[in-house]
């Protein structure tokens, strides 16, 4: 392990003013004596007293919470959960702003990362600018329940919580606020875990179906477990592999008019309304026709494979790609009515090379949040797909992609960005791209 050189400065303080929101993390960017600060707790304009929680005297950047406020900014609330705040749970960074306030800082940090990665205004991004609210607008201090799968920390004497920020330490908790009615009610946090390391409550949306996924420490046997509620449970073991222990090894979603099997803990969308309002964004991007061949990149257990194949018809095809074995067994069952569908298991830019294919018309891809990279790019513009539909959980990396399809002849002809993820700085956003006259 590298140690830092150096003299600590963890605990100094210091009086700064906040500048603006930073890609990652829930922070804004201050500055002493010239070195930057990375300050978590904060918003833009304001006046605070900070405490250093990273870094020494030769850093060339530090990390440190706002402990103190002496001029707050009018978005500014008391936060609502009792564990978030300087030294707490690492899951919420903005639990101290407005919810409109969230979501101009998250459209800041949109703004910013289009400007510096990829060149572009909003206005040639085909963005409005905004962040939309899912489900409706929030007000002041009201939370939303959307998470619908939480993986809890548990301590070494058993009592669950959430990693507090940037650090293996564990905040017990009574109840998370973000967690999803179905999540609290199976108790989880009203027991004790001895022998875990981590207890996963999912929460399927539109069935009842509800699963706990336990990780024992080395060598622990698993509790006798007795939630407030019927409910599936499977382990993990050393190996990462995981093992039925009681009920189905799987959960039933329900969106887009289908049910979807999710195994094991998979891939899902955590907020119950995203997968119909990045299916509905994604469909109005790309106008799929009646006989129109489409690729869904990074496919998961099909969401956009099944809404393209009912769109594009029996004479139409969709090929879906995803690496995980055990996503393509969830997507082939999924999907097994469609005979216009074709699920295949390997990495993309492995697999999709080896297809064969020269062409397509349509293109989605959501990629994992390091994005798709500029050889998958260079690739996919190849294709000549008349449109592509990016879906991004990072802005950083969409804006790099971007400016790679670019590079290609592929410009953003709309950008919508989605506040999927209340309270913390995450959000998604669906680009749908063309190719620039005379280069498809």
């Amino acid at each position: 392990m590298r140690v830092p050189s150096g003299d600590p400065l963890v605990g100094e303080r210091y009086e700064v003013e906040v500048g603006p929101v930073a890609h990652g993390g829930g922070h804004c960017v201050a500055r002493h004596e010239g070195r930057v600060l990375f300050v978590r707790h904060a918003l833009p304009g304001e006046r605070v007293v900070v405490r250093v929680t990273e870094g020494t005297t030769t850093s060339r950047f530090l990390r440190a919470d706002a402990v103190e406020v002496l001029e707050a900014a009018k978005e500014r609330i008391t936060p609502p959960c009792p564990f978030a705040g300087p030294g707490k749970c690492g899951g919420c960074d903005w639990q101290h702003v407005t919810p409109g306030g969230q979501r101009k800082l998250k459209a800041q940090v949109l703004t910013e990362q289009l400007a510096k990665l990829a060149g572009l205004t909003p206005a040639e991004a085909g963005w409005d600018g905004s962040v939309e609210p899912v489900g409706g607008k929030l007000a002041a201090g009201e939370v939303p329940a959307w998470r619908t799968r939480v993986q809890y920390a548990v301590d070494e004497s058993g009592a669950v919580g959430l990693r507090k920020h940037r650090s293996h330490d564990v905040q017990p908790i009574d109840r998370c606020l973000i967690a999803a009615p179905g999540v609290t009610e199976l108790g989880i946090e009203s027991r004790t875990w001895p022998g875990m390391e981590s207890v996963e409550a999912v929460a399927a949306t539109g069935s009842s179906d509800r699963q706990v996924i336990l990780r024992p420490r080395p060598g622990a046997q698993l509790p006798l477990v007795e939630l407030d509620r019927e409910v599936s449970i499977s382990r993990v073991d050393e190996q990462e592999l995981m093992h039925r222990v009681h009920g189905r090894t799987f959960v039933r979603e329900r969106a887009a008019d289908r049910t979807w099997r999710v195994s094991d803990g998979g891939f899902w969308q955590i907020h119950p309304q995203a997968p119909d309002t990045l299916v509905d964004a994604v469909l109005t991007g790309l106008d799929p026709q009646w006989g129109e061949m489409a690729l869904d990149l990074y496919c998961g257990v099909g969401l956009f494979a099944g809404a393209l194949a009912e769109r594009v018809g029996e004479d139409g095809a969709v090929l879906g790609i995803e690496a995980g074995k055990q996503a393509v067994a969830d997507a082939r069952h999924n999907l097994a009515a469609l005979e216009n569908v074709r699920i295949e298991c390997d990495k993309v830019e492995t697999l999709l090379p080896r297809t064969g294919i020269t062409s397509t018309d349509l293109i989605v891809l959501d990629p994992p949040r390091a994005g798709a990279g500029r050889e998958t790019v260079a690739h996919l513009v190849g294709l000549q797909a008349r449109r592509i539909a990016y879906v991004a959980c990072d802005p950083a990396a969409l804006a790099r992609d971007l400016a790679f399809f670019r590079e290609g002849g592929y410009r953003p002809v709309s950008l919508r960005a989605f506040d999927l993820f209340p309270m913390t700085h995450h959000f998604e956003c669906v680009a749908v791209l063309e190719p620039v006259a005379g280069r498809a």
